[in-house]
C-alpha cells in the first residue's frame, strides 16, 4: 500500500477528541500565543462593548418585567462565564431582546425565585445538550422559522415598550398578551405624557444621528447621557429608573440558590426548556455571525456547555437568562477584538460601572430605555430578509408568516414547533416531486 495515500485517507477521516470539542477557544489562544498587543487590543474592545451593554442591559431586564440589576448581573457574572468557558472567540453573553417575551411570561407566573429557577434549570438542559453534541444541529432550524420568530419578538418587544415610550399611566397592570394590551393602552392614551414623547424620540433620534454620523461612537451611552442630563437639570416630570426601582445596588449580592421543590420544579419545566431552546439558537447563530466577520470557526457543543454553565452562574447571582448576543458580538468583531479575553474585560469593566456610577442611574429616564429598545426591536426585525422571502412567494414565505402570526398571538414555542413542522412538510412534498418515476417491472 502507498504509505503517503494511507496517510491522506487517515488525513481525510480525522475526527477531533472529544477532549478537542469541549476546548475552550480561551485556551486556544493562550496555546496560540498570547501577546501584550493582543491584551491591550482585547481591553479596548471590552471597553467598547461594556459601553454599549451598559444600558441594553438594564432596558431589557426592564422590559422583562424584573429590576434593572438583575439585567447588570447577567451580563457580569454570566457573560464572564460565556467568554470564560465558551467555543467562539468573539462570543459575548448577557441578557438579550429576545428573551423578553419569555421572561416577562414567566415573571408572571411564577416571580422572581420561578424564572431564577428555571434559568438554573435550562442551564442543566443547555450543559447535557452540548455534552451529547446536539449543539451540530442547531443549524438546520430553517432559516425561514429564524426570521419569523425574530421578526415576531421584535413586534413584541416594541408593543412593550410603547407605555413607557408615551409615558401612559395605568391604574391597574399591564396585560402580556398584544392585543388587551394595545386595547388597555389604547383606553389610557389620553394620559401620554408629551415630555415623555419628547425624551422617548430624541433617544431614537440620536441613536440613529450618531449612528451615521459618527458609527464608531457609543450612540446608545451617548442617548442615555444627555437624556439623563437634561431630566436632573431641568426638572422633567418623567418616570426614571430612581422613581420606580429606586435605582441600582452599589455592591452585587452573594451567589444564592433560589428556593427549589419538586412542585416549583415542575411548574417551571416548561419555561426552562423554553429558555434553554431559545439560548441554542440565539447563541450559535451569534457564534456563527462572527465565524462570518473574522473567517473562525466556533465550537457549537463547547458554546452550549458554556452558555449552560453562564445561566447557572447568573441565576445564582440574581440575574436573568444569558445567551450570546448578536449586536454586541458583533461590536466586540468591530473593536479589534482577538480573543475570549475581550468579552471577559466586557463583564469586569461592567462591573467597574456598576460598583462605581450606580447613583448616576438613578436619573436615566424610563422612556430613554424605552427609545434604546425600540431601536433594538428595530434592528432585530430583519425587515430586508422578511420582505425578500415574502416577495418570493411560496413554500418559505407560508413557514415564514405561520411562525411570525403564531409567535406574536400565540406564542414562541407554538411559533417555532408549527414553523418548523410546516418546513418539513414542505421539504417532503418536495422531495416526493422530484422524485423519479418508481420502476414498473411488468412493463421493463
Amino acid at each position: 500500500m502507498d504509505r503517503r495515500h494511507s496517510g491522506q485517507s487517515r488525513a481525510e477521516i480525522y475526527r477531533p477528541t472529544y477532549a478537542e470539542l469541549f476546548t475552550p477557544k480561551l485556551v486556544t489562544i493562550f496555546r496560540e500565543g498570547y501577546s501584550v498587543q493582543a491584551f491591550r487590543a482585547d481591553a479596548a474592545a471590552g471597553l467598547t462593548v461594556a459601553v454599549v451593554a451598559l444600558p441594553l442591559s438594564m432596558a431589557i431586564a426592564i422590559a422583562s418585567g424584573t429590576t434593572p440589576d438583575r439585567g447588570l448581573y447577567a451580563a457580569i457574572f454570566g457573560g464572564f462565564l460565556v467568554s470564560l468557558l465558551g467555543g467562539s472567540r468573539f462570543q459575548i453573553g448577557g441578557p438579550a431582546g429576545a428573551f423578553i417575551v419569555l421572561v416577562a411570561a414567566a415573571m408572571a407566573r411564577h416571580g422572581i425565585e420561578g424564572v431564577l429557577l428555571a434559568t438554573m434549570i435550562a442551564g442543566a438542559i443547555l450543559i447535557v445538550a452540548g455534552l451529547l453534541r446536539l449543539g451540530t444541529y442547531i443549524k438546520y432550524i430553517p432559516h425561514p422559522v429564524t426570521v419569523g420568530f425574530t421578526a415576531g419578538i421584535a413586534v413584541i418587544i416594541f408593543a412593550s415598550q410603547i407605555r413607557d415610550l408615551l409615558g401612559i399611566t395605568l391604574t391597574g397592570k399591564e396585560p402580556g398578551e398584544l392585543l388587551p394590551k394595545l386595547e388597555v393602552l389604547g383606553r389610557a392614551i389620553g394620559t401620554t405624557s408629551l415630555f415623555a414623547v419628547a425624551i422617548s424620540v430624541a433617544t431614537i433620534v440620536m441613536i440613529f444621528g450618531v449612528r451615521r454620523l459618527r458609527p464608531s461612537w457609543p450612540g446608545l451611552l451617548i442617548a442615555v447621557i444627555v437624556s439623563g442630563v437634561a431630566v436632573a437639570l431641568l426638572g422633567l416630570p418623567v418616570e426614571t429608573i430612581g422613581t420606580r426601582f429606586g435605582g441600582i445596588p452599589q455592591t452585587f449580592p452573594l451567589p444564592s440558590f433560589p428556593a427549589i421543590t419538586l412542585a416549583k420544579a415542575q411548574a417551571v419545566l416548561p419555561d426552562a426548556i423554553m429558555f434553554a431552546l431559545l439560548g441554542a439558537i440565539e447563541s450559535l447563530l451569534s457564534a456563527v455571525v462572527a465565524d462570518g466577520m473574522t473567517g473562525r470557526q466556533h465550537r457549537p457543543n463547547s458554546e452550549l456547555v458554556a452558555q449552560g454553565f453562564a445561566n447557572i452562574g447568573s441565576a445564582l447571582f440574581g440575574g436573568i437568562c444569558v445567551t450570546g448576543t448578536i449586536a454586541r458580538t458583533a461590536t466586540n468583531v468591530r473593536a479589534g477584538a482577538r480573543g475570549p479575553v475581550a468579552g471577559m474585560l466586557h463583564s469586569l469593566f461592567l462591573l467597574a460601572f456598576m460598583l462605581l456610577a450606580a447613583p448616576l442611574a438613578s436619573y436615566i429616564p424610563l422612556a430613554t430605555l424605552a427609545g434604546v429598545l425600540a431601536v433594538v426591536a428595530w434592528g432585530m426585525a430583519e425587515r430586508h430578509e422578511f420582505a425578500r422571502i415574502i416577495r418570493a412567494w411560496g413554500g418559505e414565505a407560508l413557514v415564514l408568516l405561520a411562525t411570525f402570526l403564531l409567535t406574536i398571538f400565540t406564542g414562541l414555542a407554538e411559533g417555532i414547533a408549527v414553523g418548523a413542522l410546516l418546513s418539513a412538510l414542505i421539504f417532503i412534498y418536495r422531495r416526493r416531486d422530484a422524485s423519479p418515476p418508481a420502476r414498473n417491472d411488468e412493463t421493463a
